[in-house]
């Protein structure tokens, strides 16, 4: 399917918008998508248009604090001056990467989140389908 998409916080804060672009193509039921988006396009006909309130747990899911991370800060390449706000890879034990965010910095230790910077929302979304394939 392709669809035009505007998504939204719940206070009205816009978060990602095909407008303007291409509009994104997916395979339906591939979960390619979060569960919630593609559950409010199922069904939909070409041309249609709704708004959807999708809860965290269909989303991105809930906020863990089990993700957030206390690292010493000479673990960190000596290349990287860190910063609150700042985003990184890091490599996981499995290895594999995950990106995280900066959300603490002391002397000797960064502290990082690696949640999904949209993990606990409610995501709001005006989808519109533009095609079927």
């Amino acid at each position: 399917v392709q669809v035009h998409y505007t998504g939204k916080l719940a206070d009205g804060t816009v978060f990602d918008s095909s407008v303007g672009r291409q509009p994104l193509e997916f395979i339906l039921g591939a979960g390619e998508m979060i569960p919630g988006f593609e559950k409010a396009v199922l069904g939909m006909k070409v041309g249609g248009k709704k708004t959807v309130t999708i809860p965290a747990n269909e989303a991105y899911g809930p906020h863990s604090d089990n993700l957030i991370m206390e690292i010493p800060r000479s673990e960190l390449p000596s290349s990287i001056t860190p910063q609150v706000g700042q985003r990184f890879q890091m490599n996981r034990p499995d290895g594999g990467t995950i990106m995280v965010i900066i959300i603490d910095v002391s002397e000797n230790t960064v502290t990082v989140d690696a949640n999904h910077p949209l993990a606990g929302k409610d995501l709001t979304f005006e989808i519109e389908l533009v095609k079927l394939k």
